[in-house]
């Protein structure tokens, strides 16, 4: 597949600064997966969703989300823009998506994250201090239950498990792939290179400078794991756009819901945003160009998802900047992006490739032991 195209939502309900207006969250959860639908439509590969647990938000369960879009769709993949890692039972969340993995056939990844609500913690029985250490000891008791039969496990944050099975099995022997999303944490990236794992790069509020910081990182600690070199390492970059065919017009347009969203609105100038951060607002071919550089700062990668549905953006609106990304501009980034690739990069994973590689890798260690017996 080479490089995978999609979007990625946070499901707020933010009210239209331009008539008042919001949606009612039966409206916003409709919305969402009508997005869905029309990613697949337009021949994007990836809808992702977050997870969140607190009003403006509506996607507080993933799993049943991506289940009713799985029913619907045949080739999508369905991930998440973040599965709290910190909060959710690591029980619960191989349980969850194992499940998901079947009915989708496969279609199913998922990027673990520490979220961005702070009491989120209490709400769910946890800490805010521990959460670097509730993501580290939670994913690896995820990361035994998707690969061992039988677990016999003693952590700090939860109770033990004797001889505990998570049921249903991952599909094929293989569980979904993870990527590891973090906006500022080193000792994510850390994480996500000890396990082999993909290293997802939030990417929409930062600089440049640090989302480069901090894909060197993992590219560095993913070759000293023994995992490939750096250039082999599994990456995935958020982005935001705003489209219309005149760049004049979308940023005429686009600008009120800038000026008043729940994340940065009311702090800097939609120009000063566009310069420091990847929200590039403007033509198609603007889209293309800035998408592009990209590469300059983080090397070949595997993923691009684009936000495309917040800060009260009508449902008209998005599903117009659905179809400029599945008609202008995605077909020539798969394009530009195929043609400078370096040789040896892999393709961003998909069930299919892991159960090959996974079946290849068993058919070295059945040969390895054969090989002895024959000296």
């Amino acid at each position: 597949m080479g490089m995978q195209f999609g979007i990625f939502t946070v499901g707020d309900v933010t009210p239209d600064p331009t008539n008042g207006t919001a949606p009612s969250e039966h409206e916003r959860i409709k919305a969402m997966t009508t997005i869905a639908l029309k990613a697949e439509e337009v021949g994007l590969d990836v809808f992702a969703t977050g997870e969140h647990h607190n009003p403006p938000f509506v996607p507080s369960s993933p799993t049943t989300m991506l289940g009713w879009i799985a029913a619907k769709t045949s080739k999508l993949l369905l991930s998440t823009a973040t599965t709290l890692i910190t909060t959710n039972d690591p029980v619960k969340i191989a349980e969850d998506y194992a499940m998901l993995q079947h009915l989708a056939d496969g279609r199913v990844d998922l990027m673990l994250g520490r979220g961005n609500t702070g009491p989120v913690y209490p709400w769910f029985g946890q800490d805010i201090r521990n959460g670097i250490a509730l993501a580290i000891e939670n994913y690896s008791l995820l990361h035994r239950l998707w690969r061992e039969d039988v677990v016999d496990w003693k952590g700090k944050f939860r109770t033990p498990l004797q001889a505990f099975t998570s049921t249903p099995a991952p599909l094929d022997g293989v569980p979904p792939f993870v990527w590891h999303g973090s906006i500022r944490s080193p000792e994510i990236a850390e994480q996500a290179a000890y396990y082999g794992d993909g290293f997802f790069a939030n990417h929409i509020f930062w600089p440049k400078e640090h989302t480069q910081r901090m894909v060197g990182l993992y590219r560095q600690r993913f070759e000293h794991y023994g995992h490939g070199s750096a250039d082999q390492a599994i990456v995935g970059l958020g982005g935001q756009v705003f489209m219309r065919k005149n760049s004049q017009d979308a940023v005429k347009e686009f600008r009120p819901y800038f000026d008043n969203a729940p994340v940065y609105g009311h702090g800097p100038s939609l120009e000063e945003f566009s310069a420091e951060t990847p929200l590039t607002v403007g033509s198609p071919q603007q889209v293309i160009d800035r998408t592009l550089g990209f590469r300059e700062y983080v090397g070949d990668y595997q993923r691009q998802l684009f936000l495309v549905d917040h800060a009260g953006l009508p449902l008209k609106t998005v599903l117009e900047q659905l179809d400029m990304l599945g008609e202008e501009v995605v077909p020539v980034l798969r394009k530009e992006f195929a043609a400078i690739r370096k040789p040896g990069v892999p393709d961003a994973p998909t069930h299919a490739s892991l159960v090959e590689a996974a079946a290849a890798k068993n058919s070295t260690v059945e040969a390895v032991p054969a090989g002895k017996d024959g000296q």
